[in-house]
């Protein structure tokens, strides 16, 4: 019973002897990686790569060391390694099924390196959210909103989605569309609203095409005039709003009248 007792206590002493040796080599493990990540950006081929190629590789970097601080903490808890590829092997199917997301990611991610449908800075519009390309990683792409919402998107589901990139053209057009009463005299509306586009800071006289302002539609009771104007991309919100703002307040300042509004008629009691 002596011998008993004295082999269980050197079984347990040496189980936690080798989870307390664990515990300390994924700490210090953790450490070491923040100190190899922090070399590996100072490194001046990896200094010189754009954001987008910088984060994939980081990415693919972190989570290589990872997989190595894991395999050498198994080592030390004394788990073989022939019982792990065995387990692995025998659930071969299973999986391969529960991978299959991750997998479909990696491949995205990679595919997204290759093709560069959208860098890091761009805004897109892919896979039911709309920001600024934020991170790409190996698994997934992170987007910011304009109201500063975080949005994290799978690769493989921006591979299989459209994505519209609106900041990869040098030029982008504003278009607004303005009403004004029907009776109105179509030249001299047309006449006001191009010369407020032509007057709005940003918006390009020498662009892919002149400012425009044409009559495009209406109703029995309205008049509508499409106003467009080119300018960089960079600049196209604010064009947008200084626009829309000069626009209506050069209609009010040369007296056009607002569309006239329809009332219905009045059922007798």
């Amino acid at each position: 019973m002596v011998n008993a007792a004295t082999a269980i206590g050197t079984v347990i002493g040496a189980a936690l002897s080798n989870i307390i040796f664990a515990l300390i080599v994924f700490i210090v493990g953790r450490i070491v990686i923040g100190w190899i990540l922090k070399l590996v950006q100072k490194i001046k081929f990896i200094e010189k790569l754009d954001p987008t190629a910088k984060t994939f590789i980081m990415s693919f970097v972190r989570i290589g060391l990872y997989v190595l601080l894991i395999i050498s903490i198994i080592g030390i808890l004394g788990v073989p390694m022939a019982s792990i590829i065995t387990v692995l092997a025998s659930c071969g199917v299973a999986v391969g099924m529960a991978m299959q997301g991750a997998l479909g990611n990696l491949a995205g991610g990679i595919m997204l390196m290759f093709f560069r449908p959208f860098n890091v800075g761009d805004y897109i519009s892919a896979a039911g959210g709309s920001g600024f390309v934020r991170e790409i990683t190996l698994f997934y792409t992170r987007i910011t909103t304009f109201d500063n919402v975080s949005i994290t998107i799978p690769n493989g589901s921006l591979m299989n989605a459209n994505v519209s990139n609106y900041s990869s053209e040098e030029f982008r057009r504003v278009d607004l569309t303005f009403g004004c009463g029907k009776g109105e005299d179509p030249a001299r509306v047309q006449e006001v609203l191009l010369k407020a586009c032509t007057e709005t800071a940003g918006v390009l006289a020498d662009g892919p095409e002149a400012p425009f302002a044409r009559v495009s539609g209406g109703t029995n009771e309205a008049m509508e005039i499409t106003v467009r104007g080119w300018c960089k991309g960079s600049d196209y919100w604010s064009v947008y709003f200084d626009l829309t703002q000069n626009c209506i307040a050069a209609m009010g300042a040369a007296g056009i009248s607002a569309p006239a509004v329809r009332v219905a008629p009045v059922q007798p009691k």
